[in-house]
């Protein structure tokens, strides 16, 4: 029979808490590309409508394509609102495997607990208020709601319904949209989906 290997439970423990520090760093980062790149597809997109606008004589001709535009903006701010909640997600569940390995050398070694601040009792939740991650998403559920707006403002543009009370209802979809994309983002924040 052959011998069996000796392994090194300290080298073990510290390529996965390496590992899982990694996966941390990377979900920081790609929440901040996430972001980023929505903002980006938002300004870009907008400069130009702003740019037809003032060229263009027939507003009314071209809502319904303005309007196209918006509602794919307004999809895009979703999906980066999903894509935000799943990366926070990730975070948290990382933190919390690293706790795991915390824990154990607290077990082993008490006199390093004082070394760490954020145990499984402390470890910040997924959705903390005012922190970076939640702030993020507050501002791309924000601009998703304002785009959402345009895109009724355009079609009542094209219809050539736009006066009196029918202003209520950007106003409105601004709202509606904000508080629905709000929900979606908390609804997907919760960890191991």
């Amino acid at each position: 029979m052959p011998p069996k290997p000796k392994l090194n439970n300290d080298e073990i423990l510290k390529s996965e808490y390496t590992y899982i520090a990694n996966t941390v760093f990377q979900a920081n980062e790609d929440r901040s590309r996430v972001t980023s790149f929505y903002f980006v597809t938002v300004g870009s997109l907008v400069a130009a409508i702003l740019g037809t606008l003032f060229s263009e004589d027939d507003l009314q001709g071209a809502s319904l394509a303005f309007a196209g535009l918006f509602l794919i903006l307004t999809i895009l701010g979703a999906l980066t609102l999903a894509q935000l909640a799943r990366l926070r997600a990730a975070w948290h569940e990382s933190a919390e495997a690293m706790n795991v390995i915390k824990e154990f050398y607290i077990k082993h070694n008490k006199e390093i607990e004082s070394a760490f601040k954020w145990r499984a009792k402390t470890l910040p939740p997924t959705d903390k208020r005012f922190s970076i991650a939640n702030l993020m998403a507050v501002e791309v559920t924000m601009l998703s709601a304002v785009t959402s707006a345009a895109t009724a403002y355009f079609i009542l543009v094209y219809f050539g319904t736009l006066s009196g009370w029918y202003w209520a209802i950007p106003a409105a979809t601004l709202f509606i949209v904000y508080f629905i994309q709000w929900r979606w983002y908390k609804y997907l924040l919760v960890d191991n989906q």
